[in-house]
């Protein structure tokens, strides 16, 4: 195009005032600006436009068969570039793919599915499973929210901290460990383990822990989810270890106990990430939001 698409402005300012010095109030600019603009104009339609009778404009007829399609294209790159008009998020239909942590898959996405479904009943979730690998999932559209333990990823992705939980050790009732006042380093060390990892690791921070106390545990079991850990802890005398808060619902239901670990472990730090594409859209906003007020739910006192 070898136009300026800046004289469509102008030209509909013209047309609309019949003047110069009114077309260029209009748009903020001087007369004289405003009288080279439609000279520009005329050397493009190749017509004079707007000539003079008396002290006033008056348009020709290729003038008066354009003002109509000038004014409405006008109108319609205002409004491309104004304010999103999009529709209410809350009445949006639409489906996101989540990534979400498997000790948040049974307590934390309950809750988030009661919520959306009050609050925006027209967005959908689908959940993808955690990979074991590291993939761009984010930056390759595959994943529009990431909930859970976040790695280093690509550093234009965005994220933020949601709650700080507490690890706690979880046991059956019938366990040894449940029969004593305090679970201390050397009863939590003798005591059968099992432990979760999506990656099939057997040692972490508890172990080097013990280590430093000289000790060390055995791991009977490693499984990939906390919910398989949770079971397998209600059915034999094994110490899963499990968030404290965010863990609740499920260790009520299974009617499992819970006691302070004896070592000093990190907390783990629960947060969302997704991708700059995503950033501005209202509806995943919307979602953000949702699962911020979720999470703060799922993981006060009770």
């Amino acid at each position: 195009m070898d136009h300026d698409l800046n004289l469509i402005e102008a030209l509909d300012a013209l047309l609309t005032e019949s003047s110069v010095t009114k077309a260029a109030a209009r748009l903020h600019t001087s007369a004289p600006a405003m009288s080279r603009t439609l000279a520009r104009l005329r050397r493009a339609f190749d017509d004079p436009l707007l000539v003079r009778a008396g002290r006033d404009l008056v348009p020709t007829p290729r003038a008066l068969e354009l003002r109509g399609e000038v004014h409405a294209v006008a109108a319609r790159a205002r409004a491309l570039f104004g304010p999103s008009t999009a529709a209410d998020p809350r009445t949006a239909v639409r489906v996101f793919d989540l990534q979400v942590t498997d000790m948040l898959s049974t307590t934390f996405l309950p809750s988030l599915i009661d919520d959306l479904r009050s609050q925006a009943p027209g967005i959908s979730l689908r959940l993808r499973p955690e990979n074991v690998q590291d993939t761009p999932a984010l930056r390759e559209g595959l994943v529009d929210l990431e909930i859970g333990t976040l790695r280093p990823g690509d550093p234009e992705i965005h994220s933020e901290e949601l709650v700080t939980e507490t690890l706690v050790g979880a046991i059956r009732p019938e366990h040894p460990l449940a029969k004593v006042k305090t679970v201390t380093p050397k009863r939590f060390a003798a005591a059968d383990h099992i432990v979760v990892s999506r990656r099939g690791r057997a040692h972490g921070p508890i172990d080097e822990r013990l280590a430093e106390l000289g000790l060390s545990r055995r791991v009977t079991a490693v499984l990939p989810s906390f919910a398989g850990a949770l079971h397998v802890a209600r059915g034999t005398d094994v110490v899963c270890v499990t968030p404290a808060r965010l863990g609740r619902p499920m260790l009520e239901t299974l009617g499992l106990r819970t006691f302070p670990l004896p070592v000093a472990v990190p907390e783990v730090v629960l947060a969302m990430a997704w991708h700059p594409r995503n950033h501005h859209d209202r509806t995943h906003a919307l979602l953000r939001e949702r699962v911020r007020r979720i999470m703060a739910l799922a993981a006060s006192p009770p």
